[in-house]
């Protein structure tokens, strides 16, 4: 999600990068190593570490199961910063742009199918959620050509319905909170599919909208070109 140079920063003590091959790839490989990316990079690397730990020791160990939890909360706290900071900072990289959604689909997508292979989890669930992500994600190529679909405030509030509730599971509970946590899952699911209905109705107008106004782009050439030739 990043980039700017450090000698773009602005810094009086930065010495330049000399001209040639060697100076256009050290500012390259500069540019990835943000604070933004590192926090991306991050949250990928703790994908394996929060199966491992989850699944440790048969996968009921209610020890193991917190450090599961915290892998999983640190990944999902990263997630409110890594995007804000490329943003904000103008660190966004074209490394950003890929790595940072497959971080986020990588950890959820990891928590939900674990959960549902140790039977925590309904496997109908999982479905739901993964199916819905991954049809978003088709979504979004679908129209990229004529816009972009940007974040609602109903996406927000099932990323946070969904890492709140999955972060539950994860977790040894039992009595109460064990039944508080099946009611935030099932928000977290009807945040899912009305998101995801309402993502695919964006995209049907905006898709629409592009063709029409590249419809009326050729017609406004062909009728310049038949003026020209008269």
């Amino acid at each position: 999600m990043t980039g700017v140079p450090a000698s773009a920063a602005g810094g009086s003590g930065a010495k330049p990068v000399r001209g040639g091959k060697l100076g256009t790839a050290a500012v390259n490989q500069a540019s990835l190593w943000n604070i933004a990316n590192i926090l991306t990079m991050v949250r990928l690397l703790l994908v394996p570490g929060f199966v491992l730990l989850l699944f440790h020791n048969g996968g009921y160990d209610p020890a193991w199961r917190s450090f599961a939890w915290a892998a999983f909360a640190i990944a999902m706290i990263t997630d409110l910063f890594d995007g804000h900071l490329a943003r904000t900072y103008n660190l966004v990289t074209d490394f950003g742009k890929i790595a940072d959604p497959i971080a986020d689909k990588a950890i959820m997508g990891a928590a939900l199918v674990s959960l549902s292979i140790l039977g925590d989890l309904p496997w109908w669930i999982t479905g739901v959620i993964i199916a819905r992500e991954l049809g978003i994600t088709l979504m979004r190529f679908w129209v990229i050509r004529h816009a972009v679909i940007p974040a609602s405030r109903g996406g927000k509030l099932k990323t946070l319905a969904q890492g709140t509730a999955a972060g539950m599971y994860v977790l040894a509970l039992t009595g109460p909170l064990a039944t508080l946590r099946f009611w935030v899952m099932m928000v977290a699911v009807v945040l899912t599919v009305v998101t995801g209905l309402d993502y695919v109705r964006q995209a049907v107008v905006l898709r629409r909208q592009g063709l029409a106004a590249e419809r009326a782009a050729a017609a406004a050439r062909a009728a310049d070109a038949t003026e020209a030739l008269r």
